[in-house]
């Protein structure tokens, strides 16, 4: 038995919808198998299961073919329609399901696609689980009839559910309703949710990237591309800028002066903000090996620490579970306040946001002036396979001469991508030549030795 997923990555099954093992045959197969397994969990309303999606072209067959799957092992499927991942997180452990899934490639441009599952606590599944939904989908035999798609009827009442939860979360809404924000949904699941969010808040918003046509989801716009909210923000004098990925698990936001600020900003912000109020546990971040030095370096003057997991949020959440830390996330914007939600949620880091700036009576620029970030770069290399990085002389050479020079004021991370075919090289430190060149240098070993061509 393999020791680890192969089909499921850090977030779930991905790939390029209509192709394996998106293609309407798995999907079916891949419902059956997840219906054998989580058919057996135990739950308030057990065999039931929660299925929402982005607004992707594919997610609706995707959505409908793996529903008539999971109908044909003997799970209930009740369709939240077009709504974020935390959004079924949420949902899935308030209601009780036995599972959530959604079906979403978050950040990634329109052609992919995922099936990200969530046990009955809103959490990822457990790897025992996705191995053990894998065997079943070896033993799957025959394939679906061509009408094999479940007729879905998403529930308004689901949505509802969601948008009380976090309009209670946001407490009173006198300190809010004079702040000015721009939100960029990446014609993605936030799109109808956000301006509803902040419309009940109170908030005047600019909204911009909010009309989803299946296939501009990302597209130039969002956390991936943040310049239009940037430039929107600053234009607009507004208080805040935020833009969302896909599914809305993430979120990156912009000062009124037109300042880019990232995950690594939040958690300083936030981090300090809980500490003054006596309320981070353990006087600690949980952040992941891509989070910037200089967070490091600035909490440590506030005589707080920064704790460091593999990069992904299901291993930021694992680390914040075992230390008794309330306060993690990654420089992409998926922030976690345990204390509130297991799930990275993009409108609940909104929420504390505007929060935090309503109850301080500072601008984010204020807030965050403390955090000065070092030089980073991030180069993507796209590779035809995934070897061990170390296996390779040229590359294991090429990282190590960067450590060397570098010592304790400068940092590299050299990783495969946990969803794409890339090996992402990170360089940070205090000279901005020096990290150019090791970037370089180490990419160019990568792709010698592995690029796709």
């Amino acid at each position: 038995m393999a020791d680890k997923p192969q089909l499921f990555g850090t977030d779930g099954v991905r790939g390029v919808a209509g192709h394996y093992p998106l293609n309407r045959a798995t999907v079916w197969k891949l419902g059956c198998a997840m219906g054998r397994v989580l058919g057996g969990e135990k739950s308030p309303r057990a065999g039931q299961v929660l299925l929402g999606e982005d607004t992707r072209e594919s997610s609706a067959w995707i959505s409908g073919t793996l529903a008539a799957g999971l109908q044909a092992s003997g799970l209930t499927v009740t369709y939240a329609g077009v709504i974020t991942t935390p959004g079924v997180a949420f949902l899935t452990r308030h209601h009780g399901y036995t599972a959530g899934i959604v079906v979403s490639a978050s950040h990634n441009p329109f052609e992919d696609n995922g099936i990200k599952v969530l046990a009955s606590s809103g959490r990822k599944l457990a790897e025992a689980v996705e191995l053990a939904i894998e065997r079943e989908l070896a033993a799957t035999d025959g394939a679906p009839a061509d009408s094999a798609v479940a007729p879905l009827e998403a529930s308004p009442q689901i949505l509802g559910d969601y948008l009380d939860h976090l309009t209670r979360l946001a407490g009173d809404c006198s300190r809010l309703a004079p702040l000015r924000v721009v939100v960029d949904c990446a014609h993605g699941a936030a799109s109808h949710l956000a301006p509803q969010l902040l419309a009940r808040l109170g908030i005047r918003a600019r909204v911009l990237h909010a009309e989803p046509n299946g296939r501009n989801i990302n597209l130039g716009c969002g956390s991936l591309h943040p310049e239009p909210m940037r430039e929107e923000t600053e234009s607009c004098a507004a208080d805040l800028g935020v833009a969302f990925d896909g599914d809305a698990d993430r979120a990156v936001f912009a000062t009124r002066q037109g300042r880019l600020t990232d995950g690594d900003h939040v958690l300083y912000a936030c981090g300090l903000d809980l500490h003054t109020r006596g309320e981070l546990r353990g006087r600690c971040i949980v952040g992941t090996l891509m989070t910037n030095l200089g967070l490091e370096v600035a909490l440590a003057a506030r005589g707080l620490c920064l704790k460091r997991t593999a990069v992904g949020d299901k291993y930021v959440l694992e680390e914040m579970l075992r230390s008794g830390i309330n306060l993690g996330g990654e420089p992409s914007g998926h922030i976690i306040f345990s204390d509130i939600s297991l799930a990275g949620d993009g409108l609940i880091t909104l929420i504390q946001m505007l929060r935090l700036l309503g109850a301080s009576g500072r601008s984010l620029e204020e807030l965050t002036q403390g955090l000065k970030q070092f030089p980073q770069i991030i180069r993507n290399v796209r590779v035809r396979e995934k070897p061990p990085l170390d296996s390779i002389p040229a590359v294991a050479e090429a990282i190590e001469r960067c450590r060397r020079e570098f010592g304790e004021r400068g940092r590299i991370v050299v990783r495969y991508s946990g969803t794409e075919k890339l090996a992402r090289v990170m360089v940070e430190a205090e000279e901005a030549e020096a990290v150019e060149r090791h970037a370089a240098l180490v990419a160019e070993a990568i792709e010698t030795a592995l690029g796709a061509g």
